[in-house]
């Protein structure tokens, strides 16, 4: 535990493991479309192409383990049917596509329009426990005395061993002005019951705070005439977050700009391609390619906000959305990328809502960065890789960072032997939420 908040210190990253993901931002893992994304998908409704099979059988499965099976209280309507859904995503074979729920789709919403109602902390589960990861800042969290590392015992008298985050987050989120009771365990042992309003909690998509609250060099000396920009997610709110962060390094007289994505999720297509455009005045932006072959890019268009030098900070967990803006950006020569290879989430989702108040995302194409690069499975390579070593943890230092500001300064950088091409098929285990590792409760 020790190393993991080192890290999230040193970063400014909330995952702690991939396979230990949270529901909301995790939801952003997927690149979405949606009005001013690809256009050919969004003209009209496809045409519906149904599978040419008997689902007639499947009742008749329900109704014999209904009458026969030995634990009768596990043969429920809502069992049976939920597994239904997930055999059918199962037989794809694709961890991008799922079904959600009617609470976990409303539970989804929120995170893209950078605002939910809850107490303001970030969770994730370790062990048989969920914890908290970060309060956010005056949040109710924040104000109630919640601190990184604490263990939630129970909520509204429940006991929240061997919760899901899914489940911690549905229960501790809820609507402005009603009440959660919280019981949680202190790094010390020591335990206390907390009763916290809810409020409205808006989610800043973008920060200028350096991981440490300072930018330093690699000789620990404060670097002034350098902007940082991190973008978190991609959210509706994030193109006019992010002007405003670049008008301040134009005011301020900054002489280049560290973009950090790392632990980025990715978001909403359009969003993340105009951030791209505000660097570019020509070329492409990203290409997806669909079922039928038929392909689709979104091109930058005349006119940029900074000509100020970029180079972005990544790592294993920047995915999706991330990856395209630093694609877009490393391949028409705007920024050069500086980390570790990204996660490698190169699949267009679609979401479609259903009739019960739940949805699917449904996988419906794949990107190719501007130089034909596929990004499923293969991430985007960084022009210098770094690798953050147990050293770099513990004496909180942030290679990247150095690394990133001797080439905004004219030092010169050699490059470190490129990793070797990934080998696998998909993106890893993380499952369908991506590559990030922290929720808004």
């Amino acid at each position: 535990m020790k190393s993991s908040v080192l890290r999230n210190t040193l970063i400014g990253v909330l995952a702690i493991l991939v396979g230990v993901l949270l529901v909301a931002v995790g939801f952003l893992g997927r690149t979405l479309m949606e009005p001013g994304g690809i256009k050919a998908a969004l003209a009209a409704p496809p045409v519906p192409r149904p599978v040419a099979t008997d689902f007639a059988v499947i009742p008749e499965i329900a109704t014999i383990l209904g009458t026969d099976f030995v634990e009768a209280n596990k043969v429920t309507p809502d069992a049976m049917r939920d597994g239904a859904i997930k055999g059918m995503f199962s037989a794809l074979g694709d961890s991008h596509s799922q079904y959600l729920s009617p609470q976990e789709y409303a539970l989804s919403k929120g995170d893209f329009e950078g605002a939910f109602e809850g107490i303001g902390a970030t969770v994730a589960k370790q062990g048989d426990f969920l914890v908290i990861v970060r309060p956010i800042p005056n949040s109710p969290a924040d104000k109630a005395g919640l601190k990184p590392g604490d263990t939630i015992l129970k909520v509204n008298d429940e006991d929240a061993k061997g919760w899901t985050v899914e489940q911690g987050v549905l229960r501790i989120r809820g609507p402005r002005g009603t009440t959660v009771r919280i019981q949680i365990k202190h790094a010390d042992g020591t335990q206390a019951d907390l009763s916290i309003k809810r409020d409205s909690i808006a989610v800043e998509s973008v920060s200028t705070d350096p991981p440490g609250g300072a930018l330093k060099d690699v000789a620990g000396n404060a670097v002034t005439d350098l902007a940082y920009i991190r973008i978190r997610s991609f959210t509706r709110t994030t193109p006019d977050e992010f002007r405003k962060a670049v008008k301040a390094a134009e005011t301020a007289k900054a002489k280049g700009i560290l973009l950090d994505l790392r632990g980025n999720p990715g978001g909403l297509l359009k969003e993340t391609a105009e951030i791209a455009d505000m660097f570019l005045d020509k070329g492409t932006i990203v290409t997806s390619v669909d079922r039928d072959g038929h392909e689709d890019t979104i091109s930058a268009t005349a006119g940029t906000i900074t000509s100020l030098p970029v180079v972005i900070m990544q790592d294993e967990f920047s995915a999706s959305g991330s990856e395209v803006l630093a694609s877009a950006l490393k391949e028409n020569g705007r920024a050069k990328v500086v980390g570790s290879r990204s996660f490698g989430k190169g699949t267009v989702n679609h979401i479609r809502e259903l009739s019960n108040g739940g949805a699917v995302y449904v996988s419906i194409a794949r990107w190719l960065t501007p130089a034909r690069n596929q990004i499923e499975a293969n991430g985007v390579t960084p022009d210098y890789p770094i690798t953050l070593t147990q050293d770099d943890i513990t004496a909180l230092r942030d290679p990247a960072a150095f690394t990133a500001i001797d080439l905004l300064h004219g030092v010169p950088v050699t490059p470190a032997p490129q990793p070797a091409p990934r080998t696998t098929a998909t993106p890893g285990a993380a499952g369908p939420r991506g590559a990030t590792g922290a929720s808004g409760a």
